[in-house]
């Protein structure tokens, strides 16, 4: 997706994720483009500004007005700060306690709630006025339930759809590594079908269980948002209508750059 002609406030989001890192150049709330980097191990801030430049020549823009960065990887927080802040002409937001949210949460602590997370649920209040759960396919499969009052009850942290699949390939010599799409049929006739049914299907299952359960604790059917890799094929094959929103959390992000300037409701995280 690259950006078309940015507008006079170009804001760049950073989701850091543990496999991914998607970077989201906004006007305001408009999302005009990304770029999708691999999250290294280690990195240094020269690397991670090197990798900015080359992300936001790609995106068509030179100068920023702000930044606001998701990490969920500890140590490479300060690296993707301090790389921001060398393209900003203001100063970079960092999703975590402090932060201006407009969410209210019913959660034991707080402070516990992933970035990304955060910015998933307060995407998912902008777009969804009744209840909601977002459904987000990444390293871990994450559910983020708000209910029709808007607050954030929690929800669930499973392993994802890859991670299941590597685990299954490095516990088992003998079975392969296989293409994360689901078979045509339930009943593998060979290795690969099976295990893509196993680790695909089972995916889809667990999700259709999970959504139904929670639907049954709210005692209402909400309203559900995939986002993340391949959001548009696993909504489609859900048993509950669904909406795809790949960049669901970079939209959170661009909500909370815009809270934080004072833009919208004032309640804090």
């Amino acid at each position: 997706m690259n950006a078309q002609h940015p507008g006079h406030e170009a804001v760049l989001a950073v989701d850091v994720g543990n496999t991914r890192t998607d970077l989201g150049l906004f006007d305001q709330t408009e999302l005009l483009g990304t770029v999708s980097l691999t999250t290294p191990s280690r990195l240094t801030e020269d690397e991670a500004l090197t990798s900015l430049e080359i992300a936001l020549g790609r995106l068509g823009v030179a100068h920023l007005a702000g930044a606001i960065l998701s990490c969920v990887v500890p140590n490479l927080t300060q690296t993707w700060t301090g790389a921001l802040e060398r393209v900003s002409t203001s100063k970079v937001l960092t999703v975590g306690p402090g932060l201006k949210t407009g969410l209210k949460m019913n959660y034991d602590d707080p402070k516990e709630v992933g970035s990304d997370r955060v910015a998933d649920a307060v995407a998912a209040r902008e777009l969804v006025s009744g209840s909601v759960v977002v459904v987000d396919l990444g390293t871990t499969t994450n559910f983020e339930v708000i209910d029709s009052s808007g607050v954030f009850l929690g929800g669930i942290i499973a392993p994802g759809l890859a991670l299941g699949a590597r685990a299954l390939e490095r516990a088992a010599a003998r079975l392969p590594m296989i293409e994360l799409t689901a078979p045509k049929h339930v009943i593998g006739k060979n290795t690969r079908s099976a295990i893509q049914a196993g680790v695909v299907l089972g995916e889809i299952a667990r999700i259709n269980g999970l959504i139904d359960a929670i639907s049954s604790e709210l005692n209402e059917d909400p309203a559900i948002i995939v986002t993340g890799e391949g959001a548009a094929a696993i909504a489609a094959t859900l048993e509950r209508d669904a909406t795809a929103e790949p960049y669901l959390t970079l939209t959170g992000l661009a909500y909370l750059w815009q809270l934080n300037q004072g833009r919208r409701g004032e309640r804090s995280w």
